[in-house]
Parts: structure tokens; sequence; C-alpha cells
């Protein structure tokens, strides 16, 4: 139990300048632009790199020897990241945002540092894990700090900054990345985000400092006005639960490695851990897609899964298999980011006045065709130009399903627990998408050495169902209504 928030009396405020150094609007504009300038900055950083990582990962897969773990390089990653939201959203619930920021963005660039300098495959995963709990904790914490430093009319400009950061690396991401494993080397997409974030660091230290002459108080940095939309679940979920259900997830990818008995003993031990951690980090009733919200929250890891169980697949499929060079093969990753803007976009103006159940059956659908067009690929007559637009579709799915699931979030729930459900909506996304590319990695490496290519399209069928499930599933997302 988090104790009450101290109240702040008339005497607080400081004798010479007449302002409450607890108010966020003590700081001057210029200082919160230039904190928000540092915000910005490091979440487009942590944008680049999770792009630049997917365009770089089957060179890095292939020079470490570590084909077969390649998706558990990114399940691994996507997996801790729960651990490191619950982990930060008790820690600042109790200590406030400083302790929890620090950290995380200490253990995301260090495992910046373990993945880059790895000799061994199983040494990078081990990295992604740590750069994996730390994006967890450096994401909450930095919702609760911007409740410390900027004034509520200020919050909805700051989060709508957080979005735009990710516009440009969608779209150039990829292709930088690409040129700079072909001409530098694959260690460089690592190693070079840690020099770079220096100086967003810097930019961000008034606002910790901000925060910290609040006291941190114990309560107040994840409580209600926090304006977080992470902190209230990551209070709610159970971090030995977390830590289960991310290490059964991890074990599942790994098991599909295993051959005989080990396979069998992992296997169940590992969808043991998820089948009961899983449902305890979510709403009731959302492992059986229950009508109204918890088919929203289930949907939301639906669509992840079928886009994410895709997309990893792709810059492999098309750099080792078709031979494509990395800046090539990560393109495909760019067409799929215009497809998710264009559909955003598309969304937010309500083109074709469908209702929230309709968008989500549209997005749905358009995610399953846009995956199954990209299925093409495995057949080596097919133009790589073709599977690429076929994934613009797939992202223009995305774009319409995303919002829409986030916005029948809101409408369906009462007002004291729209950040609770609107985090299980994150926690849904990253624990579905790792799983299913614990799947879709397993899959793909037991079917590869007989079947050849055609084992891309049995993962990409997997991922075909999922969307198509989010299209069935999609008139669920209404409430049932009852009559007297």
């Amino acid at each position: 139990m988090t104790a009450a928030p101290r109240t702040r009396s008339d005497d607080a405020v400081d004798a010479r300048t007449g302002t409450d150094p607890h108010d966020p609007a003590a700081l001057s504009p210029t200082t919160q632009r230039a904190v928000l300038s540092g915000m910005v900055a490091f979440v487009f950083l942590g944008a680049f790199e999770a792009l630049a990582v997917a365009t770089a990962m089957p060179t890095v897969a292939v020079a470490l020897d570590g084909l077969t773990l390649y998706t558990l390089a990114f399940a691994a990653s996507l997996a801790s990241s729960v651990v490191g939201m619950v982990a930060s959203g008790r820690w600042s619930d109790r200590a406030g945002p400083t302790t929890p920021l620090w950290t995380g963005i200490g253990l995301f660039l260090g495992g910046l540092l373990v993945a880059g300098l790895a000799q061994h495959m199983l040494v990078l995963v081990a990295g992604r894990v740590l750069q994996g709990v730390g994006t967890g904790l450096y994401i909450v914490a930095l919702y609760v700090l911007v409740a410390r430093v900027f004034p509520t009319d200020r919050r909805p400009r700051v989060f709508a900054a957080f979005a735009a950061a990710w516009v440009v690396p969608s779209i150039v991401g990829p292709a930088i990345a690409g040129l700079v494993v072909e001409h530098v080397g694959w260690r460089w997409v690592f190693l070079a985000v840690p020099v770079l974030a220096v100086p967003a660091l810097v930019l961000m230290r008034p606002g910790v400092r901000a925060a910290r002459s609040s006291g941190d108080v114990p309560g107040e940095g994840a409580g209600p006005d926090a304006g977080s939309p992470l902190d209230r679940p990551a209070r709610q979920a159970s971090l030995a639960w977390a830590v289960v259900a991310a290490v059964g997830i991890g074990a599942l990818n790994y098991a599909g490695q295993l051959r005989g008995a080990a396979l069998v003993v992992l296997l169940a031990l590992s969808l043991a851990a998820v089948v009961v951690a899983v449902p305890r980090l979510l709403p009731p009733g959302t492992t059986r897609a229950a009508r109204g919200l918890p088919s929203v929250i289930a949907l939301r890891g639906l669509v992840a899964a079928a886009f994410t169980g895709a997309e990893v697949l792709l810059p492999l499929l098309l750099s080792h298999e078709r031979g494509l060079s990395p800046s090539l093969a990560g393109a495909v990753l760019t067409f799929g980011a215009v497809g998710w803007s264009t559909g955003s976009w598309l969304r937010g103006r309500a083109t074709w006045g469908l209702t929230h159940a309709g968008y989500v059956r549209l997005g749905g659908t358009l995610v399953a065709l846009g995956v199954g067009g990209a299925a093409l690929l495995a057949w080596t007559a097919v133009p790589p130009v073709v599977g690429m637009v076929a994934w613009t579709f797939a992202g223009l799915g995305m774009g319409m399903t995303h919002p829409t699931l986030s916005v029948l979030t809101l409408e369906l729930s009462p007002v004291a627990e729209q950040g609770a459900n609107s985090s299980a909506l994150q926690v849904s996304d990253a624990v579905a998408a790792a799983t299913a590319l614990a799947v879709t990695g397993s899959l793909l490496w037991a079917l590869h050495s007989s079947l050849g290519l055609t084992a891309y399209v049995v993962c990409f069928g997997v991922t075909v169902a999922l969307a198509a499930g989010v299209a069935l599933l999609a008139p669920r997302t209404r409430p049932l209504v009852t009559t007297r």
C-alpha cells in the first residue's frame, strides 16, 4: 500500500521567486522546451534503435552463427519490457520517477553495449533482455516525469511529440541502418546509440532535478493525477507474474531448437508458465475475448501478434534467403511504416464513417491481406517490390486498428479506470507479440531444413489466421446491451 500524498502548504512558496518549486509551472518555458527536447530526442533514439535492429538482425544472426535464435532476440526484448513496465510503475509509485528513469536508461544503454560487443548470439540475447527491462522502466518513468515537469495544459502536446518522434525513424531508420551495416559494420547499430544519447540526457537533467526537488514523494509519482496511461496497471499487475511470463515466453522460443524429450519437457513447462501468468497481467475476461472491454484488449494483443510475428521475418527472408542488401531488405519496414501512418491519418478523419467495430474489422482484414501478399516473397520469382507493396496494406490495417482500440478502451472504461485499462493494452501488445515470435521462430527452424522457403509460408499463414481472428471478433468490441 502506498503512502498518502503529502499536502503542500503556502509556506512552500519560494521567498525569492514567489513560485512553488514543486509546481511544474515553476520551470521557465525555455527550460521546459529544453527538457522536452531531451525527452523527444531520447524517444527518437529508442525508435531508431528498434527499427535499425530489425534491419540489421539478419546480418547479426549470420555473423554470430545464431540464426535459430533470431526471433528470440526480438521476443526477449518485448517480454522483458513487461517486467520493466510493472517494476517501474510500482517503483515510481513508491519513490517517484527519478530513480527508475535513470536505472532504466542505464540498463537500456548497457544492453546496447552488451549486444554491440557480443561475440555469441546468446550474449546478444542477454543484451536484448537488458534493453527490454530498461525500456519498460524508462518509458513508464518518462510518463510520470511529464506530470512533474509540465503543466496540465501542455501535457497533450508532450505526448503528441513522443508519438511524432517515431515518424522519421520509421521512414528513414531502416535505410540508414542498412547503410551502416553495409559500410561500417552491424555493431555500430548498437554502439552508436549510447554515444548519441549523451546530449539528450544532458537536456533532460533540469526536468529530473525538478522531479527530485519535490522529494519524489511516495504516492505522487504514479497517482491518478500523474497523467500517465501506464502507471496504474503497473501498480495493479504482479511483478512476479510478469517475470514468470517473460521467462516462459523466452523458454518457449528456445524450445524450438531442441529435439526429443528435452523439447517436450521445456515446451510443456514454458507453455504452462505463459498460460498461468499472462491472464494475471490482464483484466478478467481478456483471454476468452468477453464482449466489450476484454475483447478490445484481447484484439490489441491479437493484431500485434499478427503484425509483429510477420514483420520480424520479412528482413530475414529478403536478406538471408533472397540475397538483398540490408538497406534494400530493410525497405520493407519503411513501406509498412508509411502504410501505418496513412491508416492512422485516415482513421483520424473517420473517412468512411464506419463504426468502431467496422474499423477494427477492416483493419484486421487489411493486415491479413497484407501478410498474405508479403508471403509471396517466399517464391523467388516474385519481385521483392510486390511483397513490399503488400506489406503497406498490413501497415494500413494497423494504422486503422490501433487508434480505434485505444478510443474504445477509453469509451468503455469508467473514468477512474481509464489509466489502468489503457496500459493493459501495452501489456497485451508486448506479451502477445513476444509469444507470436516464439511460435513463428520455433516453427521456422523446425520446418526450414525440410521445407526450405515454404517454412516462411507456414509462419505467415499463422499470422494471417491471427489477423483474420481480429476481423471475425471485431463485433465483440461492442458491449452487450441489455433491455429491461
